[in-house]
């Protein structure tokens, strides 16, 4: 079987570190492929929720969206601007992330793990990593970039 270079590629953005690296990679590795920069935002009830109960869900997407404006413009050359769109969901990234790729025709997807620091140490030990959770859930190819 021939492996063919993707034609979309999926890069989620929870604002955390590191997703520079992961965009990055994505436009340096796939440089004829669209990139999508997927900036997820979680619900407020969840564990991992950034949000504080005051916010509203529009405030929050709007925040997300330009959290992820940000991010392009740190890493993306002009070049390469053009070819990334910024899409904004809501959900645990566990489950949107492998849904949007199976759902948008999505070839690959590359993400950010949680590092080989004390925070990406005791993420592994304490539960599963949001990385390991997408890597098990996608059927596309998934790149980590620890």
């Amino acid at each position: 079987m021939v492996e063919s270079d993707p034609a979309r590629v999926l890069v989620p953005t929870l604002g955390r570190p590191r997703e520079d690296d992961a965009l990055a990679y994505a436009l340096e590795t796939f440089p004829d492929a669209e990139i999508i920069l997927l900036s997820v935002t979680t619900p407020l009830d969840a564990s991992l929720s950034e949000g504080g109960v005051l916010e509203r869900t529009e405030e929050r997407t709007a925040a997300a969206r330009a959290a992820a404006d940000t991010l392009l413009e740190s890493v993306a050359d002009p070049d390469g601007a053009d070819r990334v769109r910024i899409e904004t969901v809501e959900g645990r990234p566990g489950t949107v992330v492998p849904r949007y790729a199976s759902e948008e025709g999505i070839d690959h997807v590359v993400i950010s793990g949680s590092g080989r620091g004390s925070a990406g140490f005791f993420r592994r030990f304490l539960g599963r990593s949001i990385a390991a959770t997408v890597v098990e859930r996608t059927a596309e190819p998934v790149t980590v970039l620890e």
